[in-house]
Order: structure tokens, then sequence, then C-alpha cells
């Protein structure tokens, strides 16, 4: 993600960068909640704006029996289910929060990630909807 100055800010590993929710909650029956009343609960969502190339992973070639063999070179990752756009509810203890540029962020880890929400696409992975 690039910033306002053109520096970059690079998420990495199994990372996804939200931008939180802002402002009063609406509950199930239709009262808005303060903001003071929506930290007090233990998930938060919002909407990933980058995400880590994934967890990475060794070749099932480098396990053989010649470990000083020189390998491919090349990082493998096992890729984030997160994409940019979706909107993820996550445990909120798990976020860290960063400043950058002026503006909030939060870096929640993929084990911390409940659910996504993704716009009508429909890809290989099975959809819930409801």
């Amino acid at each position: 993600m690039e910033g306002k100055s053109g520096k970059q800010l690079i998420v990495v590993g199994d990372r996804v960068l939200i931008e939180p929710e802002e402002g009063e909650e609406r509950t199930t029956v239709g009262l808005y909640l303060p903001a003071s009343a929506v930290d007090k609960q233990s998930v938060q969502g919002g909407r990933v704006l980058a995400t880590g190339p994934g967890t990475p992973i060794g070749a099932p070639t480098e396990l053989d029996e010649e470990p000083w063999k020189i390998g491919s070179g090349e990082a493998r990752y096992l890729p984030v289910q997160a994409r940019v756009g979706d909107f993820a509810i996550f445990f909120r203890k798990a976020a860290v929060e960063i400043s950058f540029e002026g503006t909030e962020y939060l870096v929640v880890p993929q084990a911390a990630i409940l659910t996504l929400v993704r716009d009508g696409e429909r890809g290989s992975e099975p959809v819930f909807q409801l």
C-alpha cells in the first residue's frame, strides 16, 4: 500500500492490514451504541486494505536425504485467505494498532480473523449465503 508521500507500507507474513470501522455501531434491534460501548466487545470488523504473502513453507523436495543441496532459492507461501476489499471480523485483542502517515490501521494475523465477507465474487472457495 502506498502512502501520500510515496512511502510504501508492506504487510509481511500471514498478516492483514485492516481499516477499522469507526463511529457508532448499530445493534440488531436498531439501537446505536457509542464508541465507548463498542470498545468492550471482543470482536471488531473492518475493511481489508492489504495482505501479506502468506505463511512461508518449504518445498516437499527439500526434505530429501541431502540437506546440503542448494534449493531453488524461491520462497513459497501458503496464501492468505483474505483479499483486498473483503470485510473482516476478527478478535480485537489480536489486532495491533499502527499509524502510517497520520492514519490509524490495524494489523491482524490471519489466525485471528473469524469471518470474511466478500462482495458477490464467486471463486473456488465455498460460499455461505445468509
